[in-house]
């Protein structure tokens, strides 16, 4: 579970996003950052024992610098009201490789993962993946406890083709899938389950969902 405290820290954030108030407030920002940190080193532990990619991973290796880039922001807020995690075997700076992610955002909390606008060359293999051997990605889709948590990749139009890529038939048994820019797959958390014992539980059962769509799309990149 996650302290009431950083919940409360987050939330206080994002009505007060100055420089000022938080270096007045920055012992509560680290004491909000440690205990995100040790959430994290729970579910990575935990995971860890199925997935032998991650077991070795450090929790402040997986964790994003709340300070924002605002050089060509309009918004010039200098913070982000949110604490997040890329798991995965690069830690949060691999972005060629399929992983896991948690968002902590008061009111916009979620998990799951994937791989995000992977590069033209590596899109094509994961593509190429799905063309040759579609029944194994869709039994490991229409899983049970995939779909259970998931429901299905996410499909929404900023992550879709309109229609299927160069090389492929529009008939193509896999047709939905070869048009996905993206591969992802994301749940909401609720404030209150944010502060629930049984958070780590539920993020572990979350991401043990999603570890055969991360294994499909990472063997299929190597």
């Amino acid at each position: 579970m996650l302290s009431p405290a950083t919940i409360k820290f987050l939330k206080d954030l994002k009505g007060n996003n100055n420089k000022p108030w938080f270096d007045i407030n920055r012992k509560v920002y680290e004491s909000a950052k440690a205990d995100f940190a040790n959430f994290i080193q729970a579910v990575i532990d935990q995971h860890g024992k199925k997935d032998a990619s991650i077991k070795n991973i450090v929790a402040k290796d997986c964790m994003f610098r709340i300070n924002r880039d605002v050089r060509f922001a309009k918004d010039k807020s200098p913070y982000k009201s949110n604490f997040g995690a890329s798991i995965n075997k690069g830690g949060r700076k691999a972005n060629s490789s399929a992983g896991y992610y948690f968002h902590l955002e008061p009111g916009s909390s979620f998990t799951g993962g994937g791989i995000w606008m992977p590069m033209p060359d590596e899109l094509k293999k994961v593509r190429q993946e799905i063309d040759y051997n579609f029944s194994d990605f869709k039994k490991i889709i229409t899983a049970k406890k995939f779909k259970s948590i998931y429901g299905d990749l996410n499909k929404s139009a900023e992550y879709t083709l309109s229609r299927v890529p160069k090389g492929y038939e529009a008939d193509n048994p896999a047709a939905e899938y070869l048009k996905m820019k993206s591969f992802i797959a994301m749940i909401e958390i609720k404030d209150t389950d944010l502060v629930s014992k049984d958070l780590v539980k539920k993020t572990v059962a979350a991401f043990e969902a999603l570890q055969p769509v991360i294994e499909f799309i990472n063997k299929s990149m190597e």
